[in-house]
């Protein structure tokens, strides 16, 4: 099943993402490049909430452009298999490499704003992240790492 499909079938959980649903499905439709960064209103962009084997705590990392502890995830860039993409980022951007899916369902959808600001010296315009959610599960022993360009931390939290 390709995203599109899985994004026309995800049932939302809330109003905002029956919204965005409806948003990222015309963003789709409309942009033939909705999958690289060259689209400078928004691309998509796919990320996880990653739990350990007991699903009592979640992995997170302190993502510099939003000075917070956020999800992982990351651009496409090109590749339509949002889950692929997924596992790879929270691989690249924490370290983990015992990684698997929780469900291929998709976990919930969002449409994220990134202010205007400096990567790797290049200026990027304030856009949107056409976003998809998976749950993963991660073995909590894993080593983490900290990706320098991307964040500042990375952490296991309680669930709670």
């Amino acid at each position: 099943m390709s995203i599109r499909e899985d994004i026309r079938n995800y049932q939302p959980f809330n109003i905002q993402e029956q919204k965005d649903k409806g948003i990222i499905l015309d963003f789709l439709d409309r942009y033939d490049d909705a999958f690289y960064r060259t689209n400078l209103l928004g691309h998509m962009t796919a990320s996880a909430w990653v739990v350990n084997k007991d699903k009592t705590r979640v992995l997170m990392a302190y993502h510099k452009i939003y000075d917070s502890w956020a999800w992982l995830g990351g651009h496409c860039d090109g590749d339509e298999d949002c889950l692929a993409v997924a596992l790879r980022e929270v691989k690249e951007e924490a370290g983990v490499k015992s990684v698997v899916p929780v469900s291929e369902d998709l976990f919930s959808l969002e449409i994220l704003s990134v202010d205007s600001h400096y990567k790797n010296g290049d200026y990027v315009p304030t856009h949107l992240h056409l976003n998809v959610t998976y749950l993963l599960q991660a073995d909590e022993n894993d080593e983490l790492f900290v990706k320098e360009d991307e964040n500042s931390g990375v952490a296991w939290f309680e669930k709670d």
